[in-house]
């Protein structure tokens, strides 16, 4: 019996994972099994660490907005800015309000005093 040739489908699909694994060390870049393993865990990893970026961020903003409130009692506290804030609904979300506070302090002070008023 002669012998068969496979087609290129499963070479392509194979050289696709190691194209996406080229740079990692040492086997994670050459084997193929261990390629899969790798991918998977880093799309995994990847998906993950989206929401906790996102998680870790806001947590930098709400310190730095506190840490200046705390500074130049702006306001009693936080969570009062943000409630006035929502009360009086400006359009300043957490971000905005952590860059005004390091940018211009000043600029945040009068927020606050015209939102408490």
């Amino acid at each position: 019996m002669t012998r068969i040739r496979r087609g290129y489908i499963a070479r392509r699909r194979r050289t696709k994972m190691r194209l996406f694994a080229s740079s990692f060390r040492g086997a994670h870049s050459r084997l193929s099994r261990t390629i899969i393993q790798q991918k998977r865990r880093a799309l995994a990893s990847s998906h993950r660490d989206r929401d906790r970026q996102k998680r870790n961020f806001r947590h930098l903003w709400v310190t730095r907005i506190n840490a200046v409130i705390r500074e130049n009692m702006v306001s009693n506290s936080y969570s009062q800015l943000i409630k006035n804030v929502y009360k009086r609904q400006l359009l300043l979300n957490r971000k905005i309000l952590a860059q005004i506070a390091i940018l211009n302090r000043n600029c945040l002070y009068m927020i606050s005093k015209d939102i408490v008023y």
